[in-house]
């Protein structure tokens, strides 16, 4: 499709304006100065011709605001993070240095009671690992800068199933440089000795959310869920100023152009991302879960774009069958061919338990180098093969002089090209032949390392009956033999199926933590049968044997349902 006559309309000094306006406030869920940044992006909403929803709903908050670091008579700057415990007084320890803070090495050298120093940024994995082998704190060395992060496994507000399994250990975060420091001194002494305090107010807030919607013609009622958040670490004028702001730009094109599209664009400003574990988005899935899943189409994500020097636009976060989208769009505007990157577990990606389809969080990146911050933001964003969002992510130095005019507004144009396209098709543009591929190369891959299995042998003879029926299933659109409204229901279907499987473990209603998984966490657990002692074995072999009934139980009424459609389309 060609919206050139769109893109004209993107206004780069507009963008840089919302982005300076938005980042004028350091936007903490639920604090005064977040509710202004709120009421100026539902005004310029209003202004636009919108109707809106704002409201606010209670949300587990945490807010680090203190911290203290002495190793061996030597004090460090250091902050603490979200979801961290608080010291009711000064903690002493002995403090070892565990490289990455890897399985094997916490297993090897940590007896107990230490204070673990770790190479990389404050991530919930590592902590949780911590806990296991009962270290009483930890040390994360980040980059030039510390960044802010938020601690917990927790995937939004805690139920009672969760509500006790926050951490329990002091968490700080230190520069590159005193963490060399430090590695000096503990070759030193093998007995040196740190002292630690933090300071984490953990409450319940209450934390606004705004929904707008531009109303499709054909199917008003199914939509496309275009979502950021406004809160921030610091100012944050890249994360996530710069992306409210092309929001804003792209509802303004909307309002004024009047396309004609088939489906809605639902707009949805978050709050709780950066505080409270993605608890915005986690909350407007649970009070929407039946509209959503009946309803949504896809679900668009936007997060830091338009930093200067972000050159890389070809690894952003997406499925494979959501690639092709962002592929056409990206070749379009800049020539460039995207690639794409398989989702971590991170970012407001709080609807694949509906099975909707995603697009994206960040788009733009910088070039890969060999700075420490680059080597730790490998570990986050995509699969290493971009540099992440800059330096000053998550930092004091997210500020509007790390905003480029010129790529902010290249990237608006390939977000307003990928959101008309995905509102004018007369098709629903999910690829499922790609899903369905990348879910046999992992089914084929558990297979190998457990070739015997019963359920997983079930698992490649479902995958492989169905790939033929998608293949067919989406002929029809290719040949346009069958009505869109049918195919795209049908699409729906398929998708709630495939996302699920190839994204979720748990179940579709709750959220699965916020720790790195596999690709088809169900069956992943075939990963660790190489290295498993004979009794874990039998435990691995069970849990396996679960999740393929879950797992194929899905894919058989999947086939059923294809099959049945499929007869009465001939």
């Amino acid at each position: 499709m060609n919206f050139s006559s769109y893109l004209e309309e993107v206004n780069r000094d507009n963008l840089m304006n919302y982005t300076k306006n938005i980042s004028r406030n350091v936007r903490l869920s639920g604090s005064k100065e977040e509710k202004e940044i709120f009421e100026y992006v539902n005004d310029l909403l209003t202004s636009f011709g919108y109707k809106t929803l704002f409201y606010t709903r209670p949300s587990l908050i945490s807010l680090p605001e203190s911290a203290t670091l002495e190793v061996e008579g030597n004090y460090y700057e250091c902050i603490t993070h979200s979801m961290g415990k608080s010291t009711d007084q000064t903690m002493e320890s002995s403090i070892i240095y565990v490289g990455e803070g890897d399985e094997e090495s916490l297993k090897t050298k940590v007896k107990g009671g230490e204070v673990l120093l770790v190479d990389g940024i404050a991530i919930p994995a590592i902590v949780k690992l911590a806990e296991k082998y009962k270290a009483s704190g930890l040390i994360f060395i980040n980059a030039e800068y510390t960044h802010e992060m938020i601690i917990s496994t927790n995937w939004g507000n805690p139920d009672i199933y969760n509500k006790n399994d926050y951490p329990d250990l002091p968490v700080v975060s230190i520069n590159y440089y005193d963490g060399e420091k430090i590695k000096k001194q503990l070759l030193k002494s093998s007995k040196a000795r740190c002292q630690m305090t933090t300071n984490v107010r953990t409450e319940w807030r209450d934390i606004p959310t705004l929904i707008a919607e531009y109303k499709g013609n054909i199917e008003p009622e199914k939509f496309v869920l275009f979502s950021g958040h406004i809160d921030s670490w610091h100012y944050g004028a890249m994360d996530n100023g710069t992306a409210n702001a092309t929001m804003i730009e792209i509802a303004r094109i909307l309002s004024d152009l009047k396309p004609e599209l088939k489906r809605s664009v639902r707009f949805a400003f978050w709050s709780g991302h950066s505080h409270g574990r993605y608890s915005g988005s986690t909350l407007y899935g649970d009070e929407n879960w039946q509209d959503i899943h009946d309803n949504c189409v896809t679900h668009v994500n936007i997060d830091s774009v338009g930093a200067k020097n972000a050159n890389v636009l070809t690894e952003g976060n997406t499925m494979q069958e959501t690639k092709p989208v962002i592929k056409e769009a990206v070749k379009s505007i800049t020539g460039e061919i995207f690639e794409g990157s398989r989702y971590g577990r991170s970012g407001d990606q709080s609807f694949w338990i509906h099975g909707v389809p995603s697009i994206l969080m960040g788009l733009s990146e910088q070039e890969p180098s060999d700075t420490p911050a680059m080597k730790a933001f490998s570990k986050l964003f995509g699969d290493g093969r971009g540099g992440g969002f800059g330096w000053w992510w998550h930092t004091t130095e997210d500020t509007l002089d790390k905003i480029s005019p010129s790529y902010l507004e290249r990237d608006c144009k390939i977000y307003l090209s990928i959101i008309l396209n995905l509102g004018m098709s007369e098709y629903l543009q999910t690829k499922h032949s790609n899903a369905i591929e990348e879910i046999e190369i992992h089914v084929e891959k558990y297979l190998r390392l457990r070739p015997s299995h019963p359920g997983l042998n079930k698992a490649l003879n479902l995958v492989q009956e169905l790939k033929p029926l998608i293949n067919e299933f989406e002929e029809l659109k290719i040949a346009k033999t069958i009505k869109s409204k049918t195919y795209n229901s049908m699409s729906q279907r398929i998708s709630r199926a495939l996302i699920r499987v190839n994204y979720v473990e748990e179940d579709s209603f709750r959220n699965d933590k916020a720790v790195g998984k596999a690709p088809l966490p169900l069956l992943s657990y075939a990963l660790d049968y190489e290295s498993a002692s004979n009794d874990e074995r039998f435990i691995l072999d069970t849990t396996l044997l679960r999740n393929s009934n879950k797992f194929n139980y899905t894919l058989n009424n999947l086939i059923r349902d294809l099959n049945e459609y499929l007869k009465g389309e001939k």
